[in-house]
């Protein structure tokens, strides 16, 4: 980093900003496999916050890779520029007082740890979104697996690209097995336990 940048400060801080929208900022990171309900359960989460008077914003993997790092490939290492970017987008919000659902599947422990060292182990709760292959396959629901399949994608999470299995995790959430509601349930129940409302 340049010796030349430097940090600013502002007189109006998070804790602030906490103060207005009367609630604690947090980021719930949701990973799993493609399919296995991540992007419907943040979405429904943000709803059910949204009518409880929390301020809230999901950050989503194709939202994300549409725009701002829509220059990222998915070798590697544009995997891990994608989230280490994403990471510190989260952050922003956290400072802005906001809570974050985010729904990345996030195959690697070892950036998963790192998303957590940036965004800071205070602020971030990780939910483990876990469904097995077969049904995450049988959903399918943009084709994907199928063109992994057929060879036209190349390092997808689950065919030719391993998915490790988080080791920490707030909350596992058995997708196969559980309703949408059911695994809801849990969620909002973790969401509510862990952020203060009302300051």
């Amino acid at each position: 980093m340049s010796e030349n940048i430097h940090r600013q400060d502002y007189k109006v801080n998070r804790s602030d900003r906490e103060q207005l929208h009367k609630h604690q900022a947090k980021v719930i990171w949701l990973s799993g496999l493609s399919g296995s309900g991540k992007s419907t359960l943040a979405n429904s989460l943000e709803v059910e916050l949204h009518q409880k008077g929390f301020n809230t914003y999901v950050l989503d993997g194709d939202n994300i890779r549409l725009g701002l790092n829509q220059d990222l490939h998915f070798s590697d290492e544009d995997r891990k520029e994608n989230l280490r970017r994403i990471a510190e987008v989260a952050k922003l919000f956290v400072d802005a007082g906001i809570v974050v659902i985010a729904a990345f599947i996030t195959p690697f422990e070892v950036d998963r740890i790192k998303i957590k060292e940036i965004i800071g182990a205070d602020n971030f709760l990780h939910v483990f979104v876990d469904s097995p292959l077969e049904i995450c396959e049988s959903r399918d629901v943009k084709g994907l697996y199928a063109k992994a399949r057929a060879g036209e994608i190349q390092q997808f999470t689950g065919i030719d690209s391993p998915f490790e299995v988080p080791k920490q995790n707030d909350l596992v959430l058995k997708t196969g097995e559980e309703t949408q509601e059911e695994s809801l349930a849990k969620l909002l129940k973790l969401a509510l336990e862990n952020i203060e409302h009302q300051l």
